[in-house]
């Protein structure tokens, strides 16, 4: 057990008390590295797998940090009543936490050994055999499913979607509780015949019951001139809650449980 708390990865941050990803409060713990390259990512300067030092209103700072299992587990159990409260936990997101693979798996391992409820945010881009070693100690898969069209999805995410279509559906027949989460993005899947094919394809799955139309926005866009990067989307206008709104009808046409946000 102590080897595996002194498992180390790279941190990005920790969020506390998040109520929009997974049940109940939450710690949200956020990767470095991803290997996709989304032209809407509002965390970019989670793409890298090492520390960076950005300026920030004028100051240096460094995004990411070593951090052992042990370190980590010591900022979440500072929560544990919240979890037990309101039926939360801890979710891993990014970046990718595929990437860190080890890592994560060992973060899991750690909360499932304390009875801490653990969910990830993941894209699904990475070998089966990566993902089938994290599902027992999971309570929750958040997967995104950006696009079911090939070209567009390699066009707009620098990636393919082959091996994140075949990889849902594993996980889902693995039996592991899935929801499926769409990031809405004007110019990539806005329109309603898209979202159809998506919610079509998500409702195919066995045993998915929930799909999440996230509302694309322009939070991260100051973190690109932190990283004295370009953002592509610049000037590309959130759809409004009324857009949104039809868009969610056509989702629930597919006899999913569809919402906005989660």
């Amino acid at each position: 057990m102590q080897e595996l708390y002194n498992m180390t990865g790279i941190v990005a941050e920790i969020q506390r008390f998040s109520v929009h990803d997974g049940p109940g409060i939450r710690t949200l713990v956020f990767l470095k590295g991803c290997p996709l390259r989304c032209k809407w990512c509002c965390n970019p300067e989670n793409i890298r797998p090492e520390p960076q030092v950005v300026t920030r209103r004028g100051v240096q700072v460094t995004i990411g940090r070593r951090m052992s299992v042990g370190e980590l587990m010591a900022e979440i159990r500072k929560d544990v009543i919240y979890y037990r409260r309101s039926g939360g936990g801890v979710t891993l997101s990014g970046g990718e936490v595929l990437f860190q693979p080890e890592f994560a798996l060992a973060i899991l391992q750690a909360c499932k050994a304390e009875n801490i409820h653990t969910a990830i945010e993941t894209s699904a881009f990475a070998a089966y055999p990566t993902i089938q070693e994290l599902l027992p100690w999971l309570d929750l898969a958040m997967c995104d499913l950006k696009h079911v069209d090939p070209a567009k999805h390699q066009r707009y995410t620098g990636r393919p979607n082959d091996l994140i279509l075949e990889n849902l559906r594993k996980i889902a027949l693995a039996g592991t509780p899935l929801i499926i989460r769409v990031p809405v993005v004007p110019t990539f899947n806005d329109v309603p015949g898209e979202i159809a094919s998506i919610a079509a394809y998500a409702a195919s799955l066995p045993g998915v019951r929930e799909l999440h139309l996230l509302p694309y926005h322009r939070l991260g866009e100051s973190k690109y001139k932190e990283l004295e990067q370009d953002y592509e989307f610049s000037g590309i206008e959130p759809l409004n809650s009324q857009d949104m709104l039809k868009l969610l009808d056509v989702a629930r046409l597919s006899g999913l449980s569809c919402q906005v946000g989660g």
